[in-house]
C-alpha cells in the first residue's frame, strides 16, 4: 500500500502552478549565482590591474659591492657545479680550487672574474656557472633593473625572494619557464642559461 504522503506529494506536483514555483524559484537561484560569480571575476580583475599599475613590485635586490661576506671572509658559492664553481664575489674556479671558506682561490691560474666564457651576446651561455659569473658584473646591473622592472606578474614570487645581485643571479641564470618550448625542449639546447632580460632564441627545429 503506497503511503498517503506520496500520493499527497504525487498529486501536487502533477498541478502547473508548483511546477512553476519550482521553476521560477530555480531560475531566480541561477541567475542570482551568475551574476555573483561575474562580480567576484570583475573585483579580481580590477584589484590585478591596481596591483600591475599603481602599485609596483617592491623589489628587494641589492646591488651594493659591500656584502656581509666580505666582512667575515666567507662566500657563497654556486654549490651544484661538478666542475666550476661561481663564488658572490663573481670569481669562477674549479670545484677543486675553492677554499674552506666557500670563496674561490684567486691566486689559481684558472680562477677568472666575471667570466662570461661560454656567453653569447644575449645574455645566454652554455655553462651555468659562467652565467652567474657574468651576471655577477657591475655592469650588467642597470639590464637586471631593467628586467625586474619588466618581470610579470608569473615571476613575482621567483624574484621576489631574492635580497642581493648573486641570489638574483643565481635564479636568473637558472633555468624556466622561458627557456623551452612546448614544455619539453630547450628553446636553445646549447645556451640554455640566461641573466638577460629576453628568454633563449628560439632556433629551427
Amino acid at each position: 500500500m503506497v503511503p498517503c504522503g506520496a500520493v499527497l506529494w504525487r498529486r501536487l506536483l502533477r498541478k502547473r502552478w508548483v511546477l512553476g514555483v519550482v521553476f521560477g524559484l530555480s531560475l531566480v537561484y541561477f541567475i542570482t549565482s551568475t551574476f555573483k560569480q561575474e562580480e567576484r571575476m570583475v573585483r579580481d580583475r580590477n584589484l590585478l590591474q591596481v596591483q600591475e599599475h599603481e602599485q609596483p613590485i617592491m623589489w628587494k635586490v641589492k646591488f651594493s659591492s659591500g656584502n656581509s661576506s666580505q666582512l667575515s671572509n666567507q662566500c657563497r658559492n654556486s654549490v651544484q657545479g661538478k666542475l666550476l664553481i661561481t663564488d658572490e664575489l663573481g670569481y669562477i674556479c674549479e670545484r677543486k680550487d675553492l677554499l674552506v671558506n666557500g670563496c674561490c682561490n684567486v691566486n689559481m691560474p684558472s680562477t677568472k672574474l666575471y667570466s662570461c666564457d661560454s656567453c653569447l651576446p644575449n645574455g645566454c651561455c652554455s655553462v651555468y656557472e659562467y652565467c652567474v659569473s657574468c651576471c655577477l658584473q657591475p655592469s650588467k646591473q642597470h639590464l637586471l633593473e631593467r628586467f625586474l622592472n619588466r618581470a610579470a606578474i608569473a615571476f613575482q614570487n621567483l624574484f621576489m625572494a631574492v635580497e642581493d645581485h648573486f641570489e638574483l643571479c643565481l635564479a636568473k641564470c637558472r633555468t624556466s619557464s622561458q627557456s623551452v618550448q612546448h614544455e619539453n625542449t630547450y628553446r636553445d639546447p646549447i645556451a640554455k642559461y640566461c641573466y638577460g632580460e629576453y628568454p633563449p632564441e628560439l632556433l629551427p627545429v
